[in-house]
């Protein structure tokens, strides 16, 4: 299956360090060769870069890894394709405008019996893939139940959006990223895992390819950062393994929102 990547930061941070150990599973030391994309957010407005090529093999996965772009909400993820051909339309992350704001999506695992669920009007599929259905209908049965106008309670948007993600579970394998470039989400269905790292900040090692960081000297001591991966990217850290239904919402590196399946 795909594997996620996300980052929650309460300062524009960059997520070399992360995305690098991601890049290596995309063809080095994992299978997910089919593509691979990323979304930095900046203020209200994003950019994504995409590559349907493995991202071990992308010049343009080299320039994230060289080019430290600064974000506090940042999407990744690399593709082992199973519905939908290797294209870049159906390459991840997925955006769509909803109450004049840029959503962004990210899906790892695999549905079956979705197409007649899966009913949209206003958000259409450019691709074909599960994921990209999945994340439309999510924005449509969104708009259908708090209308054209966003809420100003926007936790109950996403405890909503939970509900639905539950429903879409019963369908098969759904861990999902989704944000609205200020709140992040993380729902779980099997393998999902976070990270925060506050002062006092360490050194931490890629387990995908030989680099260490010193986040001390990166860092200031009021940074919060919070990554969000499928599996962990470190060896000598302490990630949090979420379970089926758990989901967690960040803002600015911190939990907003904790949710733990009964």
């Amino acid at each position: 299956m795909c594997e996620l990547l996300a980052m929650s930061a309460n300062v524009p941070t960059d997520i070399v360090f992360s995305f690098t150990g991601l890049a290596e599973r995309g063809g080095v030391t994992g299978p997910h060769v089919d593509g691979w994309g990323i979304t930095f957010y900046e203020g209200k407005g994003n950019r994504t870069f995409k590559d349907a090529r493995p991202s071990s093999q992308s010049h343009i996965a080299q320039l994230i890894k060289s080019y430290p772009i600064k974000s506090e909400i940042v999407v990744s993820h690399i593709r082992q394709a199973n519905r939908g051909g290797v294209s870049l339309e159906n390459t991840h992350p997925f955006t769509r405008e909803l109450w004049g704001r840029y959503w962004t999506y990210a899906h790892n695992g695999q549905l079956s019996a979705y197409e007649q669920k899966f009913t949209s009007s206003r958000f259409q599929a450019v691709g074909d893939t599960d994921s990209e259905m999945a994340f439309c209908w999510i924005l449509e049965q969104v708009l259908q139940r708090f209308g054209n106008t966003a809420p100003e309670n926007m936790n109950a948007v996403f405890e909503y959006i939970a509900k639905l993600a539950d429903e879409i579970r019963t369908l098969g394998v759904f861990n999902m990223i989704l944000s609205d470039g200020i709140d992040l989400m993380a729902y779980c269905t099997n393998n999902l895992c976070h990270i925060t790292r506050r002062a006092p900040f360490g050194k931490a090692t890629l387990i995908d390819t030989d680099v260490v960081i010193d986040f001390q000297k990166e860092t200031t001591p009021n940074d919060i950062v919070t990554v969000i991966a499928t599996r962990p990217l470190t060896n000598n850290e302490q990630w949090q393994v979420l379970s089926a239904g758990d989901w967690r919402l960040f803002r600015r590196g911190d939990i907003r929102i904790e949710h733990t399946a009964i």
